[in-house]
């Protein structure tokens, strides 16, 4: 019928409270405060599929300085699926970021299938590891982890751009705003090695990213934000270019709630030095 066909806008604030609710039917972790970064990083490039004047669908998309950018947030209400909705709002966001050299995503299993058709490709593997984190938790006496403050985000913001391979400080700014306890810093010789992020969603507590230059420096980091985080529901996207990295979160009692693969759209390789980020943001932010 044509009074329902789907049309296609831009998303604003009055629709944050429908994309909220479409996370709490796919039992997805973000809340109101990520929805509000979304539209303030991106005002006009974020879309929603509306029918019959009502919201179906979303997709939020996020420009690294051109460099490369992010799709995410590509969601459909559960009663309008298996029409295409899904693959025609990633095809409104890569339109969208049409003149980016790189545009990325992370891809569920299923979902991978559908960007190959696209023509995006692998660049490696995440999995969402999850956990309870035991009362019990504390870090070792020899943890040499601080707690970031606003004075080491010059530092961080430096390192975060080597490593991630843009500038994304207005992010990052807004995790530490929003979960202070969970951001921690290790500095050598008064030079940043490393530092980890964190943020409260919906379902669990969620630790990243976390950027470090080896694993002994993640552990620290990683368990600095834990012992913030006793008996409480965490997840972390951890990256798979380092075993033993793997090996020690599934120590500690993590495990994989479901894998992704990072995928790219474009002519060459992501900016950055990715096998530094030892767990993503998140994988609607990249």
């Amino acid at each position: 019928m044509p009074d329902e066909a789907i049309q296609f806008r831009a998303m604003t604030h009055e629709d944050l409270p429908t994309g909220l609710a479409l996370c709490r039917l796919a039992r997805w972790n973000q809340t109101q405060r990520d929805w509000e970064l979304f539209l303030n990083l991106s005002p006009s490039d974020c879309r929603v599929a509306v029918k019959v004047e009502r919201v179906i669908g979303t997709v939020t998309t996020v420009n690294y300085e051109n460099l490369f950018s992010w799709i995410g947030m590509v969601l459909v209400d559960p009663a309008e699926r298996r029409q295409g909705i899904g693959t025609q709002l990633l095809n409104e966001a890569i339109l969208l970021l049409r003149d980016c050299p790189l545009i990325g995503l992370d891809a569920t299993p299923a979902g991978r299938e559908v960007y190959l058709k696209l023509g995006f490709v692998d660049e490696c593997r995440l999995s969402r590891m999850e956990t309870v984190v035991a009362d019990s938790f504390v870090c070792d006496q020899t943890n040499s982890a601080r707690r970031m403050t606003k004075a080491d985000w010059p530092q961080v913001f430096a390192l975060d751009r080597k490593v991630f391979g843009a500038d994304r400080r207005r992010v990052l700014e807004s995790m530490f705003d929003g979960a202070s306890e969970l951001a921690w810093a290790i500095l050598q010789d008064d030079k940043l090695t490393g530092f980890v992020l964190g943020r409260h969603g919906f379902n669990f507590a969620h630790i990243g990213p976390v950027v470090a230059e080896d694993v002994e420096t993640v552990r620290q980091l990683v368990s600095a934000a834990m012992e913030e985080l006793r008996g409480r529901p965490v997840i972390l996207d951890a990256a798979h270019h380092d075993s033993e990295w793997l090996r020690w979160v599934e120590a500690i009692g993590f495990r994989e709630q479901r894998p992704f693969t990072r995928m790219l759209l474009g002519a060459g390789r992501r900016p950055g030095t990715p096998e530094r980020q030892f767990a993503i943001l998140g994988p609607e932010f990249g």
